[in-house]
């Protein structure tokens, strides 16, 4: 069995996630971390469950899903999962960060390629890559069929959606993305978002005004 635990980091409230396994093997998604406050407390936490980092896995680049990326890589030192359509949002991260006044190095580290598709495994365990663009061009979500949960990224949050104003966004892509990929699921699949409320896919398919 998976364990899901969530961290809701920096100004933008953003939620950061560990899943982790009865083996203390865990992925570390999102890491947006920001001040050393926030960076001790996800550290000590994986230093206290005694959890080995498999891998850094990314829904999206989006600089607030990426402002502790360099400080997990250098601690974990462990390959960056990302789409292919997402390392231009990557390398736009100390731009985008400028502008809202603060500074971000361009990241370096081992970057692997994900796709829509692939087969992740942590031990046992089986994540599938779903294709979610629409928020940013490369968004992905991460599945877990056994344990009933998807972890969605911007794409779909709890009554609402991922804002589509952003660089190269894209709403019509967004809704099919979502009606594709997402709302398909079993109904009882827990969907954890990139912002806000854990929801599910039956009650979203019942109340999200954006997807009626």
């Amino acid at each position: 069995m998976l364990n899901v635990e969530s961290f809701t980091f920096n100004p933008f409230s953003e939620n950061t996630y560990i899943v982790y396994n009865d083996k203390k093997e865990a992925f570390l998604i999102d890491p947006g971390n920001m001040p050393e406050a926030e960076t001790d407390i996800l550290a000590n936490f994986i230093a206290s469950k005694e959890l080995k980092i498999q891998n850094i896995l990314l829904t999206h680049a989006h600089i607030d899903h990426i402002i502790g990326l360099q400080w997990a890589y250098d601690t974990y030192k462990v390959p960056v999962l990302i789409h292919s359509q997402e390392i231009e949002i990557l390398e736009r991260g100390p731009f985008t960060a400028k502008n809202y006044g603060f500074f971000f190095p361009p990241f370096k580290g081992d970057i692997q390629h994900i796709k829509n598709g692939d087969k992740i495994q942590l031990g046992s365990d089986t994540f599938k890559v779903l294709d979610v663009p629409g928020h940013s061009p490369g968004s992905v979500a991460f599945y877990s069929e056994n344990d009933e949960f998807v972890i969605s990224g911007d794409a779909l949050f709890m009554m609402s959606i991922g804002r589509t104003d952003l660089y190269k966004g894209n709403y019509d892509q967004l809704i099919s993305s979502i009606t594709r990929q997402l709302l398909t699921l079993p109904e009882n699949t827990k969907v954890y978002s990139g912002h806000g409320e854990m929801t599910s896919v039956g009650f979203e398919k019942a109340h999200n005004p954006f997807l009626k």
